[in-house]
């Protein structure tokens, strides 16, 4: 794994391409630039080490999703949001068959050459266009066409054409105030109209639902829903008003996400894996690559962990404190100390930094998607902290021969 810088000569009309080609419409978080100026490449032996890995992850986590939607006490031990508890009868007709299962595994490379997986992005992740179109303009900047990539998106449209065979309706659901969330959806979008798909853009609250088929309320596009993409955290949805969420949990429309993918969403996924092996589902792999993780009341006098929130993005709220900037870290154990719950201590790994041509080293978020339990491609950040947060860079990921 290494790093190639692009020249300053050649960067300005990289980042010109990621913005108008490539949907990056604003790659700046505050005053930070989020484009690196890096290449990401993996040798073949390591893409094949992560997709092994990532795969095997993905048939465990679908299996306990799976058992843990059918068992609502072993489930409540995640501490759920109350309203989706009670929404977790409606989910018992849930048909895998009849939804798509999009999933992102963030791998970091330790100190000790090991892979480290710190959380499972669930619920809606996000970098589709970066994981689909920036490695191709990457390798075409760089001057080596040589190097391969997987795009996601390609593997999104296989998938949903799977579904719907090449006809139909799509909602894409998401945060209709922020320009970061249509952006994701509007790459996926143009995508599936050269399909020949109908594609409507909408907030949660744009779609009602009838004897439990979804229909667009919009103004010209009220008609019925052949799949909800949806983009909009459920964490979120549930906030909703007035209350037409709850017919997310039981419809019989298409979705990718389905809501079933709130138990692996919680941070508090390990503390249910005893109850899975006892029921036959072994979770070795997640064993093997996730840190130790306790309760906050159980941590006690241990040394060496961090603080991380159950329902955290982006790196919010991870009490690393060489990241952390002005009192951010004291606010951090300020909350943790009054609300408890709502966080848990994670044994801290010691991440191995990359080194780029001019010395300087960066650390690596390798996220590896899956999709219907293949491989889908990567997501990759980097920082020169060890937390990935809203300040780290997209770095686009391609692959020796």
């Amino acid at each position: 794994m290494k790093l190639i810088k692009i020249s300053e000569d050649k960067y300005y009309e990289y980042k010109i391409q990621a913005m108008f080609d490539c949907y990056k419409w604003d790659p700046q978080f505050c005053d930070s630039n989020t484009l690196s100026k890096y290449v990401l490449i993996l040798t073949k032996e390591e893409n094949e080490e992560i997709i092994k890995l990532t795969e095997s992850l993905d048939k465990e986590t679908r299996l306990a999703e799976e058992y843990l939607n059918k068992n609502m006490k072993i489930a409540k031990k995640l501490a759920l949001p109350r309203k989706i508890i009670e929404q977790i009868p409606n989910m018992q007709d849930y048909d895998k068959t009849q939804n798509i299962r999009l999933m992102r595994y963030d791998f970091h490379p330790s100190v000790d050459n090991n892979w480290v997986v710190t959380e499972v992005n669930s619920d809606c992740p996000g970098g589709f266009a970066e994981s689909s179109l920036l490695p191709d303009i990457a390798r075409k900047t760089i001057d080596m066409p040589e190097l391969e990539y997987t795009s996601f998106g390609e593997k999104m449209v296989k998938a949903i054409n799977n579904q719907l065979n090449n006809r139909g309706t799509i909602m894409m659901v998401h945060c209709t105030c922020f320009s970061d969330d249509r952006q994701v959806m509007q790459y996926l979008g143009d995508r599936l109209e050269k399909e020949g798909y109908k594609i409507i853009y909408g907030a949660a609250d744009h779609i009602n639902f009838k004897e439990k088929k979804a229909y667009c309320i919009l103004e010209n596009n009220q008609v019925s829903i052949d799949l909800i993409f949806r983009f909009t955290p459920l964490e979120w949805l549930i906030q909703m008003k007035p209350r037409r969420w709850d017919g997310y949990f039981n419809t019989t429309t298409k979705s990718c996400n389905h809501p079933i993918s709130i138990y692996a969403q919680s941070k508090r996924f390990p503390f249910v894996w005893k109850d899975l092996e006892k029921a036959g589902i072994r979770m070795k792999t997640w064993q093997n690559l996730l840190p130790e993780t306790l309760e906050v009341k159980d941590l006690g006098l241990k040394k060496g962990f961090i603080y991380k929130p159950v329902y955290g993005r982006v790196g919010e709220r991870i009490s690393i404190q060489e990241a952390c900037k002005d009192d951010e870290y004291e606010r951090i154990l300020q909350d943790v100390k009054k609300h408890p719950k709502q966080y848990l201590a994670q044994k801290r790994f010691q991440s191995k930094p990359l080194k780029s041509e001019e010395g300087k080293e960066y650390h690596i978020c390798i996220g590896s998607y899956t999709i219907e339990g293949e491989h889908a491609g990567y997501y990759a950040r980097m920082s020169p902290y060890p937390r990935i947060d809203s300040y780290a860079e997209d770095i686009p990921v391609l692959i020796e021969k």
